[in-house]
């Protein structure tokens, strides 16, 4: 069929190039010839910014099939790959790549089509877009505009339509009640699907965990329970049987804090099963994320009239049309598609949300639209509250939601509790974080522009009203010009900071250098706080003074706001209150801020505090310094944990398959938090059902020399063939993930092998995953986020290559962990949790076949124990290993019987 535009198609991959033309033809060209049909002339692209890279010509532009599709199809989502894209569309997929460029064509015309549907959903709002993408000159406006007939009458704004969320009388306190053995089986039961095949381990899961569900018996003394359930238990369903149970009967919500994305999508969709209704499911179930994943309605309107340029002007306009159709305003893992940010280079989507924490709350015209104020209301009613660890913590650090504090919580991923807690409630005093607060007091200084507010935009009513109030801000405002601004890097490297906190960041850059090694490496380096030299010493008293004068007025304009609630002048109506709140909450976040930098800097030239460590560091990339500054954690950063979030709560489940993270319970207890409780927790371990020995093995290849890129680059090359694709690469260092993929990309490509990497393709994670998933001869190579956040079943995950022991990066504060931990026993811990997340990846369900294939002879064999007990362990050559890979993974895979024979011949571990 030939394409009625007037467009060729362009298709890049590592296997080569091809260009499709309107009259159909389809040939190969080379890189040259396709980069001048671009400059002369608009193509058709899937992926502009990927076929630009694979072009090596990044400014690459043209009319993107998936700008086309998030226009036609706001709020839905495609694999962005050509079979995904096929899959979408009601399209049969290419066969291989040369068919593809011909392929795009086709995609396009039925893309187009749809906007002549009459039944097509998202019409509403279209026309108007069109017309505002045409003065923008964005590639498929014109195409579009020809397309689409004008409206009768006139279309509504985006902020016009958009549902208004309602205010609801608070939720009475839970009921006391407890749940009996008989009900939980019950529940579970009709979750799983009344006459299921029954999984004691399951059941048995559902009953122990039920007890963070019974009545707690004394204040600060939660009902705490561990539980490590091995992959294949069905934990999931597990406690939502319990939860959702004790939801309904006590009428009351229980939270389930996640620390992947992809977990809380899951249980979105196990929620399923708790409300088949679609429309009650809404209401009893809620999905929350921080404030800054989401859509700020007051930022994208700035942006469309006027705010953003360009492309980023034009990703504007996609993001509107998404939030017409979105179901709840989550940009980050949400309807939208994780590729539409990527495609515009980030150019200005994060500038869509609030990550500085400016919401005006009441005083944004859009507030009783917000998406942010619809989720934390909802939630306030909802039984199951789907979060993440972080929000949970910040909530209960900060007192966030007060009122509505749940006293049920569910850690799942707990085993990742630590880490999310060492994020949290940790300190840097640098200079990126320095000149964030001083934007948000000041507001825009010189050229800039936006929408950016100082405090004396936003609270001038405050300060027309109280006259102390508004002699705090404009003290507030001055004294905020002793931090850091624009162009602070330069001055510092050129010797010349300018005022007392640049002039400690100096100093701290002068320390570290001086000290500090890896310096030619070009990555970050770092120091310990201690024996510190005069002229830093002399610094943070400067430093000390400046940050002093400026927390004095912002604790002073609290006070007075809080004076301001207590009185309630006529002027403060409902909308006017809770702004004031809002800002109350806001000031109350800085001031703690400002609070711990200057705990951090009376350390300076003092003694050490003993519960935390200290570290000074300068951030690079690529021998680029990107921040500098002074860092202090929690040598256990569970302590504030187990004060703020669990002490308070009634009842707590914390559970993981690798709960125990390589260690015994005594480990379990000290990354949980449970150590600093006063009533002990109580534990549960159910094994995984799944016949390791018969279904997976090891490999640990012995004669790839470390330090040889290119030799390593054979063996992932090698070993991607043998298992035709399906394969999960994991590194510890980007640099030589990047070395491999450039090496053996191509290779793999013309064997029809498509291969995709993180920090090299410009895609997100999440999406790459999804392109992984998709396609069992893709393989995907990555670091440390994929250890842990992937989960895909099937073929087309069936081998994981590790390039190497994942060895503790040898940090300041790792160093101090390892000191109070036990030496070489907590790094010992540590690595086989890693192994055994990663190991995790490879067998998802029970009929799952894979190897795990580590490239080190250094393998030491005291690390074994973090693989399932049974699992066959070979120390082999890489020939071997590819030849077993070929083997067991080729599209006839062995049996049992068949595979042990024919593990026979190799070496074992």
């Amino acid at each position: 069929m030939t394409a009625s535009l007037p467009y060729p198609a362009l298709y890049a991959s590592h296997g080569g190039i091809w260009i499709a033309t309107p009259e159909g033809e389809i040939r190969a060209c080379g890189r040259g010839e396709a980069i001048a049909r671009a400059a002369e002339t608009p193509m058709i692209l899937l992926n502009a910014p990927l076929v630009g890279q694979r072009l090596g010509y990044p400014d690459l532009s043209g009319l993107d099939l998936l700008e086309l599709f998030a226009f036609v199809n706001p709020a839905h989502f495609a694999v962005p790959t050509p079979k995904g894209l096929a899959r979408a569309l009601g399209l049969a997929p290419p066969q291989d790549d040369s068919a593809t460029a011909g392929f795009l064509l086709r995609a396009a015309e039925a893309l187009l089509a749809r906007t002549a549907d009459p039944h097509w959903a998202e019409r509403e709002g279209a026309w108007t877009a069109a017309q505002s993408l045409l003065r923008m000159r964005w590639p498929w406006a014109a195409i579009l505009c020809e397309r689409l007939d004008k409206p009768t009458q006139s279309e509504r704004w985006l902020f016009s339509k958009l549902p208004e969320w309602e205010e609801t009388p608070p939720r009475p306190a839970p009921r006391t009640i407890a749940l009996d053995s008989e009900s939980i089986v019950a529940r579970l039961d009709q979750l799983t699907g009344h006459g299921a095949e029954l999984r004691p381990g399951q059941q048995a899961y559902a009953n122990a965990v039920s007890a963070a569900f019974t009545p707690r018996a004394a204040r600060d003394e939660p009902n705490l329970v561990l539980a490590e359930a091995g992959t294949g238990i069905g934990k999931t369903l597990g406690y939502l049987t319990p939860a959702s149970l004790w939801a309904e009967r006590a009428m009351g919500p229980v939270w389930i804090s996640t620390y992947t994305k992809a977990l809380q999508r899951q249980l979105a969709r196990e929620s399923e099963r708790i409300f088949p209704d679609r429309r009650e499911r809404r209401t009893k179930v809620v999905l929350r994320k921080g404030r800054e994943n989401y859509l700020c309605l007051l930022n994208l309107e700035d942006a469309l009239q006027g705010g953003f340029q360009g492309r980023a002007a034009i990703l504007a306009q996609l993001v509107a049309r998404w939030a017409a159709y979105s179901a709840d305003g989550d940009m980050v893992g949400g309807d939208m598609p994780g590729w539409l940010p990527t495609l515009f280079r980030r150019a200005g989507s994060t500038a869509l949300t609030d990550r500085r924490g400016e919401c005006v709350y009441a005083g944004c015209p859009h507030y009783r639209k917000c998406f942010i104020e619809r989720a934390v209301r909802a939630s306030a009613q909802a039984d199951i509250v789907i979060a993440n660890h972080a929000l949970v913590m910040v909530n209960a650090a900060r007192g966030r939601e007060a009122a509505n504090q749940p006293t049920r919580l569910i850690f799942d991923e707990g085993h990742h509790l630590f880490d999310a807690a060492d994020a949290m409630f940790s300190t840097a005093l640098s200079g990126q974080e320095s000149i964030e607060l001083r934007r948000w007091v000041t507001g825009p200084e010189g050229k800039s522009r936006g929408r950016r507010r100082g405090l004396a935009a936003r609270l001038s009513d405050v300060a027309s009203y109280d006259e102390e109030g508004g002699r705090a801000i404009t003290d507030a405002v001055n004294a905020a010009q002793a931090l850091p601004s624009d162009g602070w890097l330069q001055r510092l490297a050129e010797g010349a900071p300018f005022g007392p906190i640049e002039a400690l960041l100096a100093a701290v850059r002068g320390t570290v250098y001086a000290r500090g090694q890896g310096e030619d490496a070009g990555y970050g380096l770092e120091t310990e706080m201690a024996e510190l030299d005069g002229d830093i010493v002399s610094a943070a008293a400067g430093a000390t003074e400046a940050l002093d004068a400026l927390l004095r007025p912002l604790v002073r304009l609290g006070r007075r706001l809080e004076a301001l609630i207590e009185d309630g002048p006529d002027w403060l109506d409902g909308q006017a209150r809770a702004r004031v709140e809002g800002a109350i909450a806001s000031l109350g976040w800085r001031t703690d801020l400002l609070s711990g930098w200057l705990s951090l800097l009376s350390r300076i030239g003092g003694p050490a505090a003993p519960d935390f460590v200290d570290w000074l560091a300068v951030d690079r990339i690529e021998g680029r310094d990107y921040d500098i500054g002074l860092h202090r954690h929690w040598l256990d950063p569970t302590r504030p944990v187990a004060d703020v979030v669990l002490k308070p709560a009634h009842g707590v489940l914390i559970t993981s398959a690798t709960l125990k993270g390589g260690g015994d319970w005594d480990n379990a207890d000290a990354r949980s938090g449970a150590v600093h409780m006063t009533r002990a927790p109580e534990r549960f371990e159910a094994p995984s059902p799944f016949d390791y020995a018969a279904r997976s093995e090891v490999l640990i290849v012995t004669d790839v020399k470390k330090g040889d890129i290119g030799a390593l680059a054979g063996a992932y090359g090698r070993l991607v063939l043998a298992a035709e694709g399906g394969t999960l690469g994991l590194f510890t260092a980007i640099r030589r993930l990047r070395a491999v993929h450039a090496r053996i990309a191509d290779r793999l490509a013309r064997e029809g092998l498509p291969l995709y990497a993180q920090h090299v393709d410009p895609i997100d994670t999440g999406t790459l995953v999804d392109i992984f998933r998709d396609d069992p001869r893709a393989s995907l190579l990555g670091t440390d986020a994929l250890r842990d956040g992937v989960d895909v079943p099937g073929h087309s995950l069936r081998l994981v290559v590790m390039e190497g022991v994942p060895w503790p990066k040898p940090t300041v504060l790792h160093a101090a962990r390892r000191l109070a931990g036990g030496g070489s026993g907590f790094d010992d811990r540590l690595i086989r949790a890693r192994l055994a997340q990663a190991f995790g990846r490879l067998i998802r369900r029970a009929d799952d076949r894979g190897i795990f294939v580590m490239l080190s002879s250094a393998m030491p064999s005291r690390l074994l124990s973090a693989f399932p007990p049974g699992t066959p362990v070979h120390r082999v050559t890489l020939d071997e290993a590819v030849m077993h890979v070929k083997d067991r993974l080729g599209p006839v895979t062995l049996g049992g019987h068949e595979a042990a024979a024919d593990a026979a011949h190799l070496g074992t571990g």
